[in-house]
């Protein structure tokens, strides 16, 4: 399944022989007619849960896609059944062979679990997709907009989004060890109980996500606009620079060796929080309101 325009071509001689126009194939899999046309024409191809779809109406096997099957659309082959989980496990841990999810839209599709995606899966949209479990790591999301899709314990160690829309999702447990998220607006996620030490976030808007329980350590914002963020638990060794922050409070935190610097603290509510030294001394410096903030 390496090769996209031979992919394309047995698509299209299937579909044809289905006398199906690309619309039809693609209401039928629940996509745009225009990426049915891009998976024709070779310039993209579908993932490995629309691929099998496809294979469903086609009344063919998976093996017809290979470049080494010698199925045709003619033949009545036994399909893989989408309830059998070993399979389906096994075709989730395939697509990494040169699999390329980029430029498509994907909605209500079941990602969880994969793995090995090898980078390629900028500028897609995602909506209301399950990616439960799925390891993202290394990924670059740039230009993507990803809205209402479920991410609970996946891992996207050291993955980056630029200039992404991230909208709506559950990132419940998930590992966002080392992640890097720029000129991007990230708004109402949930992150509860995330790892997101050494998270990077320059110029993007974090506003209304929930971090309750959410693991901080060496975690970097610059530029970044906090927009109804509540912050708790320990923050430590953490940096705040060129930051502004509106209704945004710190809520019994204790908030150890973190650097704040250009950063306009007045409008921050501290409520029962600690501080070492070093970053109590900063905090006043940004014109933190001190009263609920105590020196350990």
């Amino acid at each position: 399944m390496q090769n996209s325009k031979s992919i394309g071509n047995k698509i299209a001689s299937a579909r044809k022989k289905a006398n199906l126009s690309q619309a039809e194939l693609a209401q039928q899999i629940s996509i745009s007619p225009q990426a049915v046309g891009k998976w024709e024409r070779g310039e993209s191809m579908p993932d490995i849960i629309t691929l099998n779809r496809i294979a469903e109406i086609f009344n063919v096997d998976l093996n017809y896609f290979s470049d080494n099957s010698k199925a045709t659309e003619k033949e009545t082959i036994s399909k893989v059944s989408a309830e059998d989980k070993g399979v389906i496990s096994k075709l989730r841990d395939n697509i990494g062979l040169n699999w390329n999810m980029s430029g498509d839209s994907y909605v209500g599709a079941d990602f969880s679990e994969i793995k090995n995606v090898n980078e390629k899966l900028s500028g897609s949209s995602f909506k209301n997709c399950k990616l439960i479990k799925s390891d993202l790591s290394n990924i670059e999301f740039k230009g993507n907009s990803i809205q209402d899709c479920d991410f609970t314990k996946a891992e996207l160690r050291n993955s980056k989004f630029h200039g992404s829309e991230i909208k709506a999702n559950m990132f419940i447990e998930a590992s966002m060890i080392d992640v890097e998220i720029k000129a991007s607006e990230i708004r109402n996620c949930d992150f509860t109980n995330a790892n997101l030490s050494g998270i990077e976030i320059s110029t993007s808007e974090f506003r209304n996500n929930n971090i309750e329980n959410v693991t901080w350590k060496h975690a970097s914002f610059k530029s970044t606009q906090f927009t109804q963020i509540v912050f708790s638990g320990l923050i430590e060794e953490c940096s705040f620079s060129s930051c502004a922050f509106s209704k945004t409070s710190f809520k019994n935190a204790i908030i150890k060796n973190s650097f704040f610097k250009y950063c306009d603290l007045k409008r921050v509510e501290f409520v029962n929080c600690q501080a070492d030294k070093l970053t109590y001394e900063l905090l006043k410096h940004g014109k933190a309101d001190m009263s609920e903030i105590e020196l350990i």
